[in-house]
C-alpha cells in the first residue's frame, strides 16, 4: 500500500458474512476483513437474521478492515448486497419492526400459488422480468406489512436500504435491487401501479428508486468508520451484479457465475430478452443508461454442502475432501430444500437423494451434493443458451472455486471452458470498482485492462460419459418433481453443443 496514494472500500454485505475490502489505484485489493453473520430457522421453510446484527457485521468488517489506515486515505466507498432480503422498521426512530425476511425463506409460497392460480403469474412476469416465486421480495413485502407493518411510518426495505438508511441516505433503494422486488416495472425502471396494487403493497412504504452509481448525494459513510467522514458511497449494486461487472463480462459468449450459499449465472442481454426458459430479467447495474442481464438463480449451491456436512457432523471444507473419494453417479442429491429455482421455478419439488442403498459410503454422500451444485448450473447454462445464444466460456468466482475437482466437474458437464477469478471477493471489488469510476479514482479504460482470470479447467469428459450423467442427474430432477422429464435430452444436447 503506498502512502497516500487514494483508495476505495469494497464492502460486501451476503447471506453469511460481512466482507470488506480496500482497493489501491490499480484496482487491487490490498487489505480485507470479514464478519460473520447468523440465520435463525424458526419454523419449516422460514430463515430470518437480524438487522441490527447485520448492520453490527457491516461495522466490524469494515472497521477491521481500516485498522492503521489514516483518515484521508479513503476517497469512496461501494456496498454490494444480499437481494430479495427484506426488512420493515420505523421511519422516525430507525428502529427494525421486523426480522429481515431472508431471500432463501418461503412463507411468500402460498400467496404466490394463490396468485398463480387466479392467472396472474404472465403479468407478473411481463412487467417484472420475473417468474412468480417465493424468492423474489414481493410476497415477502405483503406478509411483513401483514405481520408488523400496522404502524404510520414504517419503511420497507432491502438490504441496501437498510444499510443507506443508517449512512443518512433517506428511504432509497438501488435500481439493480429494486428489480428484484418483483414490484418493479423493470423497463419502466419505476414501481409499478399493478404488481403493487396485486401484491397489496402501499408505494408510499418503499423507498425511492435511484441509480447504482452516487444513489444518494446526502449518504456520509462516516457511520461506517470515524475515518470515513465526508466520504461519499460512490456505488451501490446487488452482489450478482457486482461480481458480473468485476468479470468485465460484456462479450457475447461469456457468462458468470456466482457460487455462494446459492449460485448466480448471469450474461449481459437487452432489455427485450427472456421468454420462456425460465430465466430472469434484471438490470445489472446503472451508471448512465441501464445495463441489462439474463440472470437464471439456483436456490442451494453451498447451503447443500453446509446442510450435509452438519448431517454427517463434519465442516464443509472436509466434506469437498470426501467427495474426492467418492464415487461419482453412485448417488444422486437434488437439493430442493425449498423447492427449485432456475430454470424449473418448481416451488413443489421436493429434495431428493436417489440410488442410495446399503453400499452408500460418506464419500458417495458427499460426492453427490459437491457435483449437484455443478449439475445446477449446467441446467442454467443450457437454458441461457436457447434463450440468448451460444456460451463459450464461464467466468466463475466465489468461495466453491477453490476446489478443483468442483471446478474441473463443471467444465466436464457442461462441455465448456471454466475461467475462475483471480480474487475471491469478486462482489466486493466489482462495487469498489463503479465506486472509484464514479470519483475518478480510476477510468473504465483503465480497469479494463485488468487481469481478472487465473486457473482455466478444459471439458475432458467424453460425450458419451456427459450424456449418461446429465440423463441420470435429469431423471433424479424429474423424480424431485413429481413427474417423468420430458425436456431432458433437450438439455443434455444443449450441453453438448461444441464437445
Amino acid at each position: 500500500m503506498t502512502t497516500g496514494d487514494p483508495l476505495v472500500l469494497g464492502v460486501d454485505q451476503g447471506t453469511s458474512a460481512t466482507k470488506a475490502i480496500l482497493v489501491d489505484v490499480a484496482g487491487e485489493p490490498v487489505a480485507r476483513a470479514s464478519a460473520p453473520l447468523a440465520q435463525r430457522h424458526p419454523g419449516p421453510g422460514l430463515v430470518e437474521q437480524d438487522g441490527e446484527e447485520l448492520w453490527r457485521s457491516v461495522l466490524d468488517a469494515v472497521s477491521a478492515c481500516l485498522s492503521g489506515v489514516p483518515p484521508g486515505r479513503v476517497a469512496a466507498v461501494g456496498l454490494s448486497v444480499q437481494r430479495e432480503s427484506l426488512i420493515l422498521w420505523d421511519g422516525a426512530s430507525g428502529t427494525p419492526l421486523s426480522p429481515l425476511v431472508s431471500w432463501q425463506d418461503r412463507r411468500g409460497a402460498d400467496l404466490c400459488a394463490r396468485l398463480s392460480a387466479s392467472g396472474a403469474a404472465p403479468m407478473v412476469r411481463r412487467i417484472s422480468g420475473l417468474p412468480l416465486d417465493p424468492m423474489f421480495s414481493a410476497a415477502r413485502a405483503a406478509w411483513l406489512l401483514g405481520h408488523h407493518g400496522t404502524r404510520d411510518g414504517c419503511r420497507l426495505g432491502t438490504v441496501d436500504s437498510w444499510v443507506l438508511s443508517r449512512l443518512g441516505a433517506g428511504h432509497v433503494i438501488e435500481v439493480g435491487s429494486a428489480s428484484r422486488t418483483q414490484l418493479l416495472d423493470v423497463r419502466a425502471r419505476r414501481w409499478s401501479p399493478e404488481l403493487l396494487e396485486l401484491f397489496g403493497v402501499p408505494e408510499e412504504t418503499l423507498p425511492r428508486v435511484v441509480p447504482s452509481a452516487a444513489p444518494q448525494a446526502h449518504a456520509d459513510a462516516a457511520a461506517l468508520h470515524p475515518s470515513l467522514a465526508g466520504v461519499p458511497v460512490g456505488a451501490v449494486m446487488g452482489d450478482s451484479h457486482a461480481a458480473l461487472f468485476a468479470h468485465a463480462a460484456g462479450r457475447p459468449g461469456r457468462v458468470k457465475v456466482t457460487y455462494g450459499t446459492g449460485s448466480s449465472v448471469m450474461g449481459l442481454a437487452g432489455p427485450d430478452a427472456g421468454g420462456d426458459e425460465g430465466l430472469c430479467l434484471t438490470i445489472g447495474w446503472q451508471d448512465g443508461e441501464p445495463a441489462y442481464a439474463l440472470e437464471g438463480n439456483v436456490l442451494a449451491a453451498g447451503a447443500t454442502l453446509t446442510w450435509l456436512a452438519g448431517v454427517l457432523g463434519t465442516e464443509p471444507e472436509e466434506l469437498a475432501r470426501l467427495a474426492a473419494r467418492g464415487r461419482r453417479g453412485a448417488v444422486q442429491l437434488v437439493p430442493a430444500f425449498g423447492g427449485l429455482g432456475a430454470p424449473w421455478w418448481d416451488d413443489r419439488a421436493v429434495a431428493v437423494m436417489a440410488g442410495f442403498g446399503l453400499d452408500s459410503r460418506r464419500e458417495d454422500l458427499a460426492r453427490a451434493a459437491v457435483d449437484s451444485i455443478a449439475l445446477q448450473v449446467g441446467d442454467v447454462v443450457a437454458a441461457l443458451e436457447r434463450a440468448a445464444g451460444p456460451v463459450d466460456e464461464l467466468l466463475a468466482d466465489g468461495g466453491p472455486t477453490a476446489n478443483a475437482d468442483l471446478m474441473q466437474w463443471q467444465a466436464d458437464v457442461m462441455g465448456r471452458v471454466v475461467r475462475v477469478a483471480r480474487r475471491p471477493e469478486l462482489s466486493a471489488l466489482g462495487a469498489a470498482h463503479l465506486a472509484g469510476i464514479t470519483y475518478g479514482v480510476w477510468s473504465r479504460r483503465e480497469l479494463s485492462g485488468l487481469p481478472r482470470h487465473g486457473r482455466c479447467y478444459t471439458p475432458g469428459l467424453p460425450v458419451c460419459e456427459r450424456r449418461r450423467a446429465l440423463a441420470e442427474w435429469h431423471s433424479a430432477v424429474a423424480r424431485a418433481r413429481h413427474r417423468t422429464s420430458r425436456s431432458g435430452g433437450a438439455e443434455a444436447e444443449a450441453s453438448d453443443r461444441g464437445s
